[in-house]
């Protein structure tokens, strides 16, 4: 409990907190604390945005914690569409994919952002799931990496690499489509995108 009070009182003090003894600092703050809802003691310490770091080192310590229907369909695009990219990279393809689940002009569950068109052959959102072949998982250490990503992501992670992307595509090409939109960022292999704002004329 020591080291957890010590915690959130240092984000809340600041740097000047920090140069107060100990004993004053604990008990000037013990009674804050108490008062504190404990969903928001909780989310203090154990958001993901507290502590994400978007380093291979970093995710090899988060536990493993498979999740239902939604984040597999979320792992599973991440391993087929960005195994072979860093951390950083499958954490900016996972915010595509959430930031289409919150725009109107895509569905409204991950399962069925990732699927869309899937079933009419290069047609589909992610080419993996129209592209003719059939896809296997034969790196688990890989989809273990995607999985913990895309438990992160669904978790609240926040998305802060992309500029609200909803697109993206390899940087090998140059598909049409791009010129219309606003580039956004540029992670490892993959250029990202968005429909640019439109200013009302009136």
């Amino acid at each position: 409990m020591i080291r957890l009070a010590l915690a959130i009182v240092l984000a809340l003090a600041g740097a000047a907190a920090a140069e107060t003894p100990l004993s004053r600092l604990l008990d000037a703050e013990r009674g804050a604390i108490a008062r504190l809802p404990m969903a928001r003691l909780a989310s203090l310490v154990e958001r993901p945005e507290q502590q994400l770091q978007y380093s291979a080192e970093w995710l090899a310590q988060q536990p493993i914690k498979p999740g239902g229907e939604q984040w597999r369909c979320l792992a599973e695009a991440l391993y087929f569409e960005a195994r072979g990219e860093t951390v950083k990279g499958q954490f900016a393809v996972a915010e595509v994919i959430l930031n289409r689940v919150d725009s109107a002009e895509f569905p409204d569950d991950i399962c069925s952002v990732v699927h869309q068109g899937t079933g009419k052959k290069f047609r589909c959102q992610f080419t993996y799931t129209c592209d003719g072949r059939e896809e296997k998982i034969t790196e688990p250490r890989a989809f273990e990496r995607a999985g913990k990503v895309a438990r992160l992501m669904i978790a609240g992670a926040p998305r802060a690499l992309t500029g609200g992307a909803t697109y993206y595509h390899a940087r090998t090409v140059r598909p049409s489509w791009a010129r219309k939109m606003l580039r956004t960022a540029t992670i490892g292999s993959h250029r990202f995108y968005r429909r640019p704002t439109r200013i009302s004329s009136n």
